[in-house]
């Protein structure tokens, strides 16, 4: 599809930061059997709380989302606590919960504060003691930061739930294709759109601050690489050579893209300087290497290469360095994503005609195949590196399923409209 020649009329629409469209949806397809039992008591409200998805009821889904925890649902609680001297220890024994967390909203004006404790149900002691605010049009940020921070309580990870998606839409409109540049939050709500085309888009990329996206767009009848400022919708051609412009990739600083550019007759890997456009050309081979992604040193990179007769994941320490492979279980394995510890390297793999998500420990060598569906796509590491979003098929429906990093829980979050593809994990954003 890359290098198809487009034909039909370019339909074009930058969408406003605001607009609202359909959301994904979350379903529960598989649970871990190691996860922790958690209580999350429904929080007591005092004022004016504006209705809609409870707090609790966000926290309870991200937590389970991460496939470490499982929510105690809230009609089989004994009792709602609110504060820390109405929670009896031995009755949340009894339901077999390892931690209870328990809290109170407030309304002062347009603001809602959050006071929140978790509890240590077999020690008794305190782990977290917090109170934070949000507009209160803004609930469901406060619910994911309250996710984040009980999540970093207990595991010491920070938690990825105030994150980002960015990912792709395909439907028909008037009997045409219709592709739409999604954002949402992590658990595919709010989602906003920020390019709609009747020609392919591909590859959305983060900045490593979360202000801007890069991508691949069709509309001008060929491939181009964009960079999309998010607050402002506006757009810049970052890479417009001829042929192929594909694959981009941040640089750990924003400064600059690695790309695949076939603008010299072979498809390439590139570092692009965003600030004066220089090209640096980091392959060289008679081969196709395409989707690279640096490492968590932002020196290395890996990258698919069918250099040894088949797409394989390739590794270079540093620009310069001779690259090395690390794919030796099938005859494809393609889109490497490596996670933020520089343990794993996550990428898809074929075995027996179906594509899997699959995992290379890159100290040991061992794989792990992690995903049982079979038309699995475009891995993307959430940046605490203990969740994976991928794009596969549910019958004739293309979703997005989150699964934790070991591949034990799985959670499909399908478009209420059409396809959704190319999954996009934003940054931590402090």
């Amino acid at each position: 599809m890359l290098l198809r020649k487009l034909v039909t009329v370019l339909t074009l629409v930058l969408v406003s930061a605001g607009t609202v469209r359909a959301e994904l949806l979350i379903r529960i397809t598989e649970g871990a059997d190691a996860a922790v039992p958690i209580a999350v008591v429904p929080f007591a409200e005092s004022g004016n709380i504006p209705a809609g998805d409870k707090l609790s009821t966000v926290v309870r889904s991200d937590l389970a989302m991460s496939g470490e925890f499982s929510p105690l649902p809230a009609e089989k609680m004994l009792s709602l606590p609110s504060k820390r001297e109405d929670v009896f220890f031995r009755d949340w024994r009894l339901l077999g919960q390892r931690y209870v967390l328990v809290g109170e909203l407030t309304r002062q004006g347009d603001r809602v504060s959050a006071r929140y404790e978790l509890f240590d149900v077999n020690t008794e002691e305190r782990l977290l003691g917090e109170t934070a605010a949000a507009p209160a049009s803004n609930l469901r940020s406060l619910a994911h930061h309250v996710s984040d921070k009980v999540y970093e309580a207990i595991t010491g990870v920070p938690g990825a739930f105030s994150t980002k998606l960015a990912y792709v839409t395909l439907d028909k409109f008037n009997g045409k294709p219709r592709y739409r540049l999604q954002v949402s939050d992590v658990d595919g709500k709010r989602a906003r759109i920020r390019l709609e085309s009747q020609e392919p888009i591909l590859s959305p990329a983060w900045s490593p601050d979360g202000k801007k996206l890069a991508y691949v767009s069709f509309e001008t009848g060929k491939p181009v690489i964009f960079v999309h400022e998010l607050s402002s919708g506006k757009r810049t051609k970052a890479a417009d050579f001829p042929g192929l412009n594909s694959a981009p990739a941040w640089s750990e600083d924003g400064r600059s893209l690695l790309m695949t550019l076939s603008k010299d007759g072979n498809a390439e890997i590139y570092r692009m300087d965003l600030a004066t456009k220089k090209l640096t050309k980091i392959t060289n081979h008679w081969a196709i290497d395409t989707e690279a992604s640096w490492d968590h040193t932002g020196n290395g990179l890996f990258f698919t290469s069918d250099r040894s007769g088949g797409p394989q994941i390739y590794y270079k320490e540093s620009e310069r360095a001779s690259p090395r492979r690390i794919t030796f279980g099938s005859r494809y394995n393609a889109r490497p994503r490596p996670d933020n510890s520089g343990k794993f390297v996550y990428y898809v793999h074929q075995r027996d005609r179906a594509f899997h998500i699959a995992r290379t420990n890159l100290k040991t060598g061992e794989e792990m195949i992690l995903t049982r569906t079979e038309s699995d796509e475009s891995p993307s590491v959430s940046p605490n590196g203990r969740m994976l979003i991928y794009a596969t098929k549910q019958g004739a429906d293309s979703v997005l399923t989150v699964i934790s990093a070991d591949g034990g829980a799985a959670y499909s979050l399908p478009a209420s409209e059409g396809d959704v593809r190319d999954p996009a994990w934003g940054p931590l954003v402090r």
